[in-house]
């Protein structure tokens, strides 16, 4: 049975502060993961080389987000910008890596990749949905060197659903009902546990189902859904020896998602009007995907300080985006990218009513161009870690060998159709031929390897480590709509051989406060046809940990200085480009501030109520060091101190609670800054900016029995109005209030 409890970002700061606490937190880990990760349950985290944060089950639960942008802005130096409201896609970055489609961190679900191509395509199209997830660990600086491709910024690992390590024999169960506004609805649970199979060992199974739905809270001007519809299926089969010495699991997962999402935003005039209003040209877009998982892990203790682990997978996503591409000109010579319209729609008048599409309108034939954004990704791999320990005289080691061989593989096969708007309803014209957009393949096949060692001298721990890569990118193209792709048009290739050293430093001062430093590279892989400069970086942070009479800081520092960074034309950035090409932008500096504190005022088994308080700020400052002029949207032309776009300077998060025996209540306060859609510098244009807001979500949670509770939460209490950005095309709002109730079930 899990536990449950009003902590939010205090329990991130117990597992720092704790080992025993991380131990419990990850006691249901399988143990070949658990090597893989930074954060295994039998380090002391305290000590732990770079800036590592978890969140756990326990702070997941405290106010049930589904959206992950709300669960990692309580983590500082992680950057979100949003874009439809509810987490689908989101677009993630660290310290400056860029965000768009969180293609430039690393995504992993139980210490695999999962971005659907993370090295030919690694735009994240598909996201792990939280409501399943069990546990995150989000490691910034050294620390990240395990982990690839990209090292620049950091890496995200999401943890699953365990089987619950409960005694053999004995099943453990958990179910979650609610319902809230605009039809939204979301069903969760699981089951599972261990039985004896005899000669000591014990097989255990994990069953879990999750279905979310919502009508959305947009509103099309001729009707229609703008919501989502998920389901979600999880089932693991797993053997362990009853010492724990040996284990061997079996992972099975699917996703299924339609939902009714757009590129198209708005102008700022109608954005101010009716925010969550969609243009009836947008009334056809549409998204599917359906993605796999199939994943055994291995786990073998070889001797009490050296163990083996493995871990073998597949995912297979196919996912077609039917959206809105871009509307013919004024003069039906060539086309205007929806961004552009929507900037400006005076000056493109008949574009704009062509994509407004009034009722009584008669729009122009053929003049609205919807693109089948058919892809299949393939990504398979198999990666181990050997751990051993010990010890030359009085300084111990934890010595990490590790080798993963990976493959992947992004396939476009893609069609145009071409529409007219008619009384606000849109008629196919002109049907495309499959292909005849796109036609091409990227493919990827990467050795990762990396030694690492964790050395303990009294009260210093050095943690020195070296990764490398050698990727081989392929792009194969074939002519518009040649289904047999019997010849190919062109085919591009490139290697890129890359060494990746790291090193961080813990000095424990007193047992409550401790120093951190480390520095490290940043690296992020090319595309497939790309002849870019690879994206590089040297990476440094330094820092305080403190522990003491129920307080936790931590305040680190950071500085990543960028040889190239490179930006990539996706549709989600504005389109203007052809969509994959690379961009250089040169040196950039990125420097700021990481502050976590925690405190819970109180106890519950000693004055019957408890308070926990914690606090997350992030101080961010990057800009470009030289001048240029890119074909990248939301670069442009650069001149050297121009501040990066999507960095907000200021990040805060501040969460309380008020526990008591059988009920629970908690507030979170969220506040961004202003910050810019493309690069500048000084005042921004009202045409260019991300509004500041301050977010407020409550949650409460009331135990009927022991194994009942009623729970309910609402997101942005005050219905804040904000434009969240003008990526993909127009003005797009955040969230408005929404609301959660219903009973929570254990067994």
């Amino acid at each position: 049975m899990y536990l449950r409890t009003s902590v939010s970002l205090a329990a991130v700061f117990s597992v720092l502060a704790s080992p025993a606490m991380a131990e419990e937190a990850a006691e249901d880990q399988n143990p070949a993961i658990g090597t893989i990760t930074v954060t295994a349950s039998k380090d002391d985290v305290l000590d732990i080389g770079g800036s590592v944060q978890r969140i756990d089950a326990e702070d997941l639960e405290t106010f049930a987000y589904s959206d992950v942008n709300r669960i990692l802005r309580q983590v500082p130096g992680v950057f979100l910008q949003e874009e439809d409201g509810f987490g689908l896609r989101p677009n993630i970055g660290i310290r400056g890596s860029g965000t768009d489609r969180s293609a430039r961190v690393t995504i992993m679900e139980d210490g695999v990749l999962k971005a659907p191509a993370p090295y030919s395509a690694p735009a994240a199209y598909y996201f792990p949905r939280m409501t399943r997830i069990n546990a995150i660990e989000v490691a910034k600086g050294p620390a990240a060197i395990k982990y690839g491709p990209s090292t620049v910024g950091g890496a995200i690992n999401f943890f699953s659903t365990p089987i619950p390590d409960v005694p053999a024999g004995t099943v453990a169960a958990r179910g979650t009902a609610l319902i809230g506004n605009h039809d939204s609805q979301r069903l969760h649970g699981w089951v599972g546990g261990w039985a004896p199979l005899g000669g000591n060992i014990e097989i255990g199974a994990l069953a879990e189902g999750l279905y979310e739905h919502s009508d959305g809270f947009k509103s099309i001007d001729i009707g229609g859904s703008t919501g989502f519809q998920i389901e979600d299926y999880t089932a693991k089969l797993g053997l362990r020896s009853v010492d724990g010495s040996h284990s061997l699991e079996f992972k099975y997962q699917r996703n299924d998602e339609r939902s009714d999402e757009t590129y198209l935003g708005l102008t700022l005039a109608d954005f101010a009007v009716s925010p969550n209003r969609r243009y009836n040209a947008s009334q056809l877009d549409e998204m599917n995907v359906a993605h796999e998982t199939f994943q055994l892990s291995h786990y073998l203790e070889l001797a009490p300080q050296l163990s083996f682990s493995t871990v073998v997978y597949r995912t297979d996503t196919a996912r077609a985006w039917y959206k809105l591409n871009d509307v013919r000109n004024a003069a039906n010579t060539g086309w205007n990218s929806l961004s552009a319209v929507l900037a400006n729609p005076a000056g493109f008048a008949i574009p704009f009513a062509d994509l407004v599409g009034a009722e009584g309108y008669t729009g122009r034939a053929g003049a609205l161009r919807v693109r089948n954004n058919n892809r299949v990704y393939q990504s398979t791999g198999v990666q181990s870690v050997l751990s051993a320990g010990f010890g030359t005289g009085a300084v111990d080691h934890t010595l990490e060998l590790s080798a993963r061989y990976h493959e992947d593989s992004e396939d476009r096969f893609q069609q145009d159709d071409r529409y007219q708007i008619v009384d606000g309803a849109m008629r196919l014209t002109t049907p495309g031929a499959p292909g005849s957009q796109d036609n091409r393949r990227g493919d990827a096949k990467a050795w990762a390897f990396y030694i690492r060692d964790t050395i303990e001298a009294g009260p210093l721990t050095l943690v020195p480590g070296l990764r490398y890569e050698t990727i081989d990118l392929r792009q194969t193209r074939w002519a518009p709509g040649d289904a047999t792709r019997a010849t190919p048009t062109s085919v591009a290739e490139r290697n890129v051989d890359v060494f990746i050293p790291g090193i961080s430093g813990t000095y424990r001062v007193t047992d409550e406060v401790r120093l951190v430093a480390g520095v490290h590279k940043g690296f992020s892989t090319p595309g497939p046809g790309s002849t870019v400069d690879i994206e590089t970086s040297w990476n440094y942070e330094a820092g305080v940990r403190l522990g003491t009479n129920g307080w936790q800081v931590e305040a680190i520092g950071f500085f990543n200085d960028y040889a190239n960074l490179v930006g990539t034309c996706t549709a989600s950035t504005g389109g203007n480009c052809d969509i994959g090409d690379q961009f250089d932008g040169g040196e950039v500096d990125v420097q700021g501030l990481e502050v976590l504190a925690s405190r819970t005022f109180g106890s519950i088994a000693e004055g019957g109520f408890a308070v926990p308080v914690s606090l997350a700020y992030t101080y961010t400052d990057a800009r470009f060091e030289t001048d240029f002029v890119s074909g990248y949207e939301p670069w442009g032309a650069v001149t050297q101190g121009d501040r990066l776009p999507y960095l907000p300077a200021h990040q805060l998060t501040l969460t309380a609670g008020v526990e008591l025996p059988a009920a629970r209540l908690n507030a979170s306060i969220n506040r961004v800054s202003a910050t810019r859609a493309t690069a500048g510098q000084g005042a921004i244009a009202a045409s260019d900016r991300i509004d500041a807001r301050t977010l407020v979500d409550l949650s409460a949670e009331y135990d009927v029995l022991d194994s009942l509770s009623v729970f309910g939460t609402v997101q942005n209490l005050f219905d804040e109005t904000y434009n969240a950005g003008f990526s993909p095309s127009g003005a797009r709002p955040g969230s408005p209030r929404l609301w959660l109730v219903g009973l929570r079930a254990r067994l």
